[in-house]
């Protein structure tokens, strides 16, 4: 049966809620480990001493600051550019001139993707600034930076508000829509590259689980090192300025590679590349399965 726009909408939001999900469940203590060394990259040697550091002075509870937020961040995300990947892929299909149940090209596809993130970027931006403030709290207090660190969401929140507003929760939102449009053509791209590779002729709705999950993990890893460097730099504002004005994404991105090298913008690569494999697999195997599993229950209606 044919199903209509406002519920195919409802289909993708909740899969795409239950991508995002299962993404933080999987990924947390490497996206923490990611932001402690994308801001200060001088305190750790690498992954392994940034873990052993954080559980050694924190505890275990270290790795997982920042998850509530992290979660509401990636459901809102998820949930946001998955029901807009639908409505942009129909979008697509009207500017090459072809029908609204003809298959799109994973070029296409990528370019879809690419438009739906901008729509996600107004939702993750205030609630990812939440997550990294308090990933990096620890270190903003140990460097000096701030004598009393806040360590829930609630204080976080209110301090933003107290001291920039509302729209101090999209410090660096620059920064994440020039992260979040040229990454999500990596994304969507690889994803559905990988995906016409693995079926072999065969339609792409009949992969299973093993090579959803590899699939996931290649078009995340095609995000994360398309665009690091941005991300980098985003981390920075959205962290520093807790401690004051900080200069904007070309500012901080300039003083970064004239003080401390270019090798700077890639501090934390290591786990955020683990990551990226690990949790956008799981992503996008939730997400696909979810989606399935709705789209027959209205089917058997």
């Amino acid at each position: 049966m044919r199903i209509n726009s406002a519920v195919q909408a409802a289909i993708d939001l909740t899969a795409g809620a239950a991508g995002g999900t299962a993404c933080v469940a999987t990924g947390q203590p490497f996206d923490t480990a990611k932001v402690k060394m994308q801001t200060f990259p001088s305190m750790y040697k690498g992954l392994v001493d940034c873990f052993v550091q954080t559980y050694k002075q924190v505890g275990l509870r270290g790795f997982y600051k920042g998850t509530t937020p992290a979660l509401v961040a990636n459901i809102a995300e998820n949930s946001v550019l998955f029901m807009c990947y639908g409505f942009c892929q129909q979008i697509v299909r009207r500017i090459v001139g072809v029908d609204r149940k003809t298959k799109l090209s994973d070029l296409q596809n990528a370019a879809a993707g690419s438009f739906a993130s901008a729509f996600a970027t107004l939702v993750l931006c205030p609630t990812e600034l939440v997550k990294c403030r308090l990933q990096a709290m620890h270190e903003m207090q140990l460097s000096g930076k701030v004598i009393q660190g806040h360590n829930t969401v609630w204080s976080v929140v209110k301090g933003v508000i107290q001291k920039d507003g509302p729209l101090g929760f999209y410090r660096g939102w620059s920064s994440t829509l020039l992260r979040e449009v040229p990454g999500y053509f990596f994304f969507f791209g690889g994803y559905e590259l990988s995906r016409t590779f693995f079926a072999s002729g065969r339609s792409k709705d009949e992969l299973g689980p093993i090579p959803l999950l590899l699939s996931g993990g290649f078009g995340g890893s095609c995000l994360w090192i398309a665009v690091y460097p941005v991300d980098c730099v985003k981390s920075r504002i959205q962290v520093l300025s807790m401690a004051g004005k900080q200069a904007g994404f070309m500012g901080t991105f300039a003083t970064v590679v004239r003080t401390e090298g270019v090798l700077a913008l890639y501090s934390g690569l290591t786990p955020t590349m683990i990551r990226a494999f690990v949790a956008n697999g799981a992503l996008f195997l939730a997400y696909e399965y979810s989606r399935k599993l709705m789209m027959k229950q209205i089917d058997s209606y």
